[in-house]
């Protein structure tokens, strides 16, 4: 029996871990380990973990790490706090593999505090680029704490390798969100407009902006800019909340100032993956800079106005508008996105970040991998080009 301890820090993870958490619950030579922190935890976010338990999903620990400050210090100190939790977690109990996530810093203080403890570290979306936040040398950062890899796709998974990672390492299992789409079964219009509180009569636009975290001081003006340019458009629109970021807050209270002078808008804390994939599929298009207009929307031909830098170095499909943070340059893009040939050239094309069965890929992995001195001792690896083929 091997024991798979699970790092999630905030309702966008989880979601994506759905497919995986069920997998492992399912296999009978694994056990399950939920380690649960960052925004789960906090009130101002939703607290979340009570969702993860009424899935029926144990809560093994609970690592509280986040200050109430979205400066920089507040996010370096909550860093050194996440280190700290876990480290102490790790010395009541170690889980045989530690699964962790993306490039949050939640998932880095994870990574960070097994090392001492010898405990391999499965990373899954490695090899990726956002060079518009500091997530991105975290990511990286993550990778070399890493023993196992899991890539959205095989560029990615040759990016690792290039890092200096051995192939043997590095398996191209497609995006774990996409498992969900197979197993959802999405809300009516009706049932999602009673859970929203809009009518949704027309399709309406789905807006999420996170801080762009090396550009922080920024981060008013683009909000600004963006909410400029969504106040002349006459759809409805709903906002879902930005990730607990340098100047997080901040777009929450414009956001909130925004929604309160628009019945037809609302501000949703947490819809939860059932209810964004419905909302996904009825919206006219998706606006902001969230990783999900990358990976997600094409599955539902959505078109996604991606704003600014945040997302910049990522693998672009079809569905995507870049534009810069100006309000002309975002009303541009909205333009291109409504525009109808654009909505139907989207139709019946295939996502190229997956086929919705890596969960499966990445378990049997995790059951068949030795615990041996091999896996934790790595060697930097010199790249050959040999492609790590997708098995999509």
């Amino acid at each position: 029996m091997r024991t798979i301890g699970v790092v999630t820090g905030s309702r966008a993870d989880y979601g994506i871990y759905a497919p995986l958490l069920q997998e492992i619950v399912s296999a009978p030579s694994l056990e399950l380990a939920l380690l649960v922190t960052g925004m789960h935890l906090s009130p101002e976010f939703g607290s979340t973990v009570a969702m993860i338990e009424a899935d029926g999903f144990r809560v093994s620990e609970r690592v509280e790490m986040l200050l109430s400050s979205d400066s920089p210090e507040g996010i370096a100190k909550s860093m050194g706090l996440g280190t700290i939790g876990f480290a102490q977690v790790f010395d009541r109990r170690r889980p045989d593999l530690l699964v962790v996530l993306g490039d949050r810093f939640e998932m880095h203080a994870a990574a960070v505090a097994a090392l001492p403890f010898k405990i391999p570290v499965a990373h899954i979306h490695g090899g990726e680029i956002t060079e518009g936040a500091f997530d991105d040398a975290l990511r990286h950062s993550i990778t070399k704490l890493s023993h196992l890899h899991f890539a959205a796709t095989e560029e990615y998974s040759q990016r690792l390798i290039h890092m200096g990672e051995e192939p043997w390492r590095v398996t191209a299992c497609g995006a774990l969100s996409l498992d969900n789409l197979r197993t959802t079964k999405l809300l009516s219009r009706d049932e999602l407009a009673a859970k929203i509180g809009l009518s949704l009569e027309k399709p309406p636009l789905l807006v999420t902006f996170h801080p762009v975290t090396l550009e922080y001081e920024d981060t008013a003006w683009h909000v600004r800019e963006l909410l400029e340019a969504l106040r002349l458009s006459e759809l409805q629109i709903v906002f879902t909340m930005s990730n607990a970021d340098t100047s997080g807050r901040g777009i929450t209270q414009m956001v909130n100032e925004f929604v309160k002078d628009r019945p037809s808008s609302r501000l949703v804390e947490n819809l939860g993956t059932q209810a964004y994939f419905s909302l996904m599929a009825v919206a006219a298009a998706m606006v902001g800079n969230s990783s999900s207009g990358i990976i997600e929307a094409m599955s539902f031909a959505l078109p996604v106005v991606n704003i600014g830098t945040r997302q910049a170095g990522r693998v672009r499909l079809e569905n995507v508008i870049d534009v810069g943070y100006q309000r002309d340059d975002i009303m541009a893009g909205l333009r291109q996105a409504l525009a109808p040939d654009t909505r139907a050239r989207l139709q019946g094309r295939a996502n190229l970040y997956g086929d919705g069965f890596a969960a499966g890929r990445i378990v049997a992995k995790l059951k068949a991998v030795p615990l041996d001195s091999r896996l934790l001792r790595k060697r930097f690896s010199v790249a050959e080009d040999k492609a790590v083929r997708s098995s999509w």
